[in-house]
C-alpha cells in the first residue's frame, strides 16, 4: 500500500469544491500512505488553530470522521495529527476537545485486511486511549501538564499541597495510558506508528518533569503536612517509585530506535533511606512505635531544608539522610547546594547531556527527534516540540 488511494483524492477534492481548506488539510495528513503525516499539512493545520475565523470544533469533527476509517493508516494518521495538535497547535483546540463528552471511541478497533492491520489494530487502540486521557486530564486541571512551565518556580513546585495531592493521580493516570502503549523496538516497523512514538516519547519526558517536580514538592513540604496528607503523599511517593521502572523500560526502547542518547534522561532510583525516613514519620503521626531502637527521625523545617537525621545511639553507618530532592532538570551547577559540604541524595538524575549543554531540559522544549535519510524516522522530523 503506497501512495494515495483514489479515495484519498475524491475526499481531498470534495473538501476543495466546499471551500474548506481546513478539511482539505485534515484530509490530506490522513491519506492511506503508510507514512507519518506530511510538514506541509501538519504546519497548515497548527496555523489554522491560530486564525480566529477557523472553526476549531469543525476541524475536530473531520479528524473524528478520519478516525471512523476502515483502515487502520487512515485511523493511526488521525491521531497522530490530533496529537500533535494538541502539542502544538493553539490552546483552544485541546481546549475544546477537552470540553467534549467523548473523543475517540475505539476500543473495539480492528483493521481485519491483514497481519499488519491487526498488530497496528492494538497500538490504536492504546494511542486512543492515551489522547482520551490526555484530554481528560486538561478537562480536570484545566491546564496541560506538558505545557506548564517546570523546574523551581514551576506549577508543580510551587502548587500547595492540598491541590497538589489532588493533581498527583491526575498525572499518574496520564502518564500510566501513555506507558500503556507498551511498544518493543521491533514493532516499530513503519512511519506511521514511528511518529505517534515520537510524540509520545517527547510527552514522556515533560510529564516525568511535571511529576518529578510534583513529588519534590510533596517531600519537601512532608513533615508539616496532617496525617491524613502524609499518608496521601507516602502512597504517591510509593507509585512514583515504581513507575520509575516503566518509564525507564520505556526510554530504553526510544534508546534502542536510534534516538540519540543525549536526549534520553538517565534515571537513578532514589535511597532507600529516603523511604525509610517518610514511613517513620508517618508512624510517628498514627502513634505507632519506630520500627527501629534508634527512633523516629527528626522532621525538617522551613530553616534547615538539609537536615541529615541521626540517631543519638546509631553509628556513622546508619546515619539516614533525608536531603530533600534538588531540581533534577536544573542544570548541574544550580543542582548542588553551596552550603553542603557534600551533594544531597538525588531523588533522580533526570538531567541528560545534551549536546548544547546549556538551559536546564524542564526550561527548554524537549530535543527534536534525530533528523534522518530515508529511515521511517525521517518522516517525523517534523514533530518538534516547539509550540
Amino acid at each position: 500500500m503506497s501512495g494515495q488511494t483514489l479515495t484519498d483524492r475524491i475526499a481531498a477534492a470534495q473538501y476543495s469544491v466546499t471551500g474548506s481548506a481546513v478539511a482539505r488539510a485534515v484530509c490530506k495528513a490522513t491519506t492511506h500512505e503508510v507514512m507519518g503525516p506530511k510538514k506541509k499539512h501538519l504546519d497548515y493545520l497548527i496555523q489554522a488553530t491560530n486564525e480566529t475565523n477557523v472553526n476549531i470544533p469543525q476541524m475536530a469533527d473531520t479528524l473524528f470522521e478520519r478516525a471512523t476509517n476502515s483502515s487502520w493508516v487512515v485511523v493511526f494518521k488521525a491521531l497522530v495529527t490530533t496529537h500533535h495538535l494538541m502539542v502544538h497547535g493553539n490552546e483552544r483546540f485541546i481546549q475544546y476537545l477537552a470540553s467534549r463528552n467523548t473523543l475517540f471511541n475505539l476500543s473495539n478497533f480492528l483493521d481485519k485486511s491483514g497481519s499488519h492491520g491487526y498488530d497496528m489494530s492494538t497500538f490504536i487502540r492504546r494511542y486512543s486511549r492515551y489522547l482520551n486521557e490526555k484530554a481528560f486530564s486538561y478537562r480536570q486541571m484545566a491546564f496541560d501538564f506538558a505545557r506548564v512551565k517546570k523546574g523551581a518556580d514551576g506549577v508543580m513546585r510551587t502548587m500547595a499541597p492540598e491541590k497538589l495531592l489532588k493533581s498527583m493521580p491526575i498525572l499518574q493516570g496520564q502518564i500510566d495510558a501513555l506507558l500503556e502503549f507498551d511498544v518493543h523496538p521491533n514493532e516499530l516497523t513503519n512511519g506511521v506508528i514511528n511518529a505517534a512514538f515520537m510524540l509520545l516519547f517527547k510527552d514522556l519526558i515533560k510529564l516525568f518533569a511535571c511529576y518529578n517536580d510534583g513529588v519534590i514538592n510533596l517531600l519537601e513540604k512532608f513533615f508539616e503536612m496532617k496525617k491524613g496528607q502524609c499518608k496521601d503523599a507516602l502512597e504517591i511517593y510509593k507509585r512514583f517509585l515504581t513507575r520509575m521502572t516503566r518509564v525507564s523500560e520505556f526510554l530504553k526502547v526510544a534508546e534502542q530506535v536510534g534516538i540519540d542518547k543525549g536526549d534520553i534522561p538517565d534515571l537513578t532510583q532514589a535511597p532507600s533511606s529516603l523511604m525509610e525516613t517518610l514511613e517513620q514519620h508517618l508512624n510517628t503521626l498514627e502513634g505507632k512505635k519506630p520500627g527501629n531502637k534508634s527512633g523516629a527521625p527528626s522532621p525538617l523545617s522551613k530553616s534547615s531544608p538539609a537536615t541529615t537525621v541521626t540517631s543519638p545511639n546509631s553509628t556513622p553507618a546508619k546515619t539516614i539522610d533525608t536531603s530533600p530532592p534538588v531540581d533534577l532538570f536544573a542544570t548541574a551547577s544550580a543542582a548542588v547546594p553551596v552550603s553542603a559540604s557534600k551533594p544531597s541524595s538525588d531523588l533522580l538524575d533526570l538531567q541528560p547531556d545534551f549536546p548544547s549543554g546549556g538551559a536546564a531540559a524542564a526550561a527548554a522544549p524537549a530535543p527534536p527527534p534525530p533528523s534522518g535519510g530515508a529511515t521511517a524516522w525521517g518522516v517525523n522530523s517534523s514533530l518538534s516540540t516547539n509550540k
